[in-house]
């Protein structure tokens, strides 16, 4: 098995060595080099090709945005994935990053320096699987797939829970050792066949769309909304797994190149047609049919769901219990689960379904699990995506 190869650029030399050891500790990834601003960084990928790139944005010489408008220009085209402590302060310089090209990001808590990496560590390693995973497979090599590390991060939490509650008995506590690690099939063609869902009624017209989506999503949703149809006449509602403090200016990114009118959702926003409505991060997003017969969100803070909070699950529900078979329930890119039981019961409500392909998603975790259920009607490619929602949308229309 190969390692997904990872160049980590970072102006502190304390931070440099402690993303590495998270890396370096990960069955399956490397660290092959790193550097202490963007000059560095250019120099060092003269003489080395890494898989994934991690870059902070604040840094001497050459800053991580000065470095993305130069790699727009000369490349090379290496997955970036930010790790900035400005990142939450400065939501609308990340959403720059990633219009500039960058593939996602993770922002730093405050705090010590370890503090801060065991806090975000399972979520790097997550995004260095999917991305750099990807790219290390188009560069001919053998890497474990996305549920590998699913079950490790999985693994490593129920390990630091136990520490936790052992206290300092965890130091003295024997741990019988770990099996040796073995591949996991994950990336290869999916052959399992479907479930299938027998309807309770055929599908209707459409009144709302609804779209749950994870990792990748940020430059897939920037693929599918700028090539919507401008003249979409039903309301658009999006759980897209972000962080609080970074939908609002996500959303306003996306309003710059959609046809359509964006924003972030609001407790109470009249479902709009034309409108696209992003979840706030932190919170569930429902529908819901107010007393003057009008359909609204409505912004909850219930627990999380499938470990995340928007889920596309809670999303799903709603629209199948309010809208029935009079919807489109869409389930892109992203590691897990979420979303894909709830658009299992839109689809047997009736409801219109999508899910995007394996070959185009950066993760084919949450659309898989949905095709397996039995919830997919057609699975599709990313730069066929907007086409076919807007297709199903204008021959399905009140």
């Amino acid at each position: 098995m190969d390692d997904i190869s990872v160049l980590v650029c970072d102006d502190s030399a304390l931070m440099r060595n402690v993303i590495s050891r998270v890396i370096d500790s990960t069955p399956g990834m490397k660290v092959i080099d790193k550097a202490m601003n963007g000059q560095f960084l250019i120099n060092k990928l003269s003489v080395c090709k890494p898989d994934v790139i991690i870059l902070d944005i604040e840094m001497p010489v050459m800053t991580g945005i000065e470095y993305l408008r130069y790699r727009r220009e000369h490349g090379p085209d290496i997955p970036v994935i930010i790790l900035s402590s400005i990142a939450e302060k400065g939501a609308a310089v990340t959403m720059e990053a990633l219009e500039l090209g960058a593939s996602d990001f993770i922002t730093k808590p405050n705090g010590s320096v370890s503090v801060d990496i065991n806090s975000v560590a399972d979520k790097l390693i997550e995004m260095i699987a999917s991305y750099g995973g990807a790219q290390a497979r188009m560069n001919g090599k053998e890497v474990y797939g996305a549920d590998f590390y699913t079950k490790l991060n999985s693994e490593r939490a129920v390990e630091r829970k136990l520490q936790a509650a052992l206290g300092d008995k965890a130091k003295t506590a024997v741990i019988p050792p770990k099996p040796p690690v073995k591949p996991f099939e994950f990336e290869t063609p999916v052959n399992k066949k479907p479930s299938v869902i027998t309807p309770l009624r055929e599908p209707g017209k459409i009144s709302l769309i609804a779209i749950g989506i994870s990792t990748g999503g940020p430059n897939a949703l920037r693929e599918v909304f700028r090539d919507i149809d401008p003249q979409l006449k039903q309301p658009v509602i999006v759980v897209q797994h972000m962080p609080a403090g970074f939908t609002r200016e996500f959303a306003a990114s996306l309003d710059r190149i959609c046809p359509l009118s964006v924003k972030e959702a609001e407790d109470g926003d009249e479902l709009l047609n034309g409108h696209v409505y992003i979840a706030p991060g932190d919170y569930h997003i429902i529908v819901e049919k107010t007393a003057l017969g009008k359909n609204v969100i409505r912004t909850i803070h219930d627990p999380q769901r499938n470990g995340h909070r928007p889920s596309a699950d809670v999303m799903f529900e709603s629209v199948a219990k309010l809208y029935g078979n009079h919807a489109l329930g869409v389930i892109m890119t992203g590691m897990g689960k979420d979303g894909a039981v709830e658009l299992a019961e839109m689809r047997k409500q009736g409801a219109w379904t999508l899910g995007q392909d394996e070959r185009s998603s950066i993760v084919y975790g949450m659309p898989r699990v949905a095709w397996e259920l039995g919830a997919v009607q057609k699975q599709v490619s990313l730069d066929k995506m907007a086409s076919e929602i807007s297709a199903l949308a204008r021959s399905n229309e009140y």
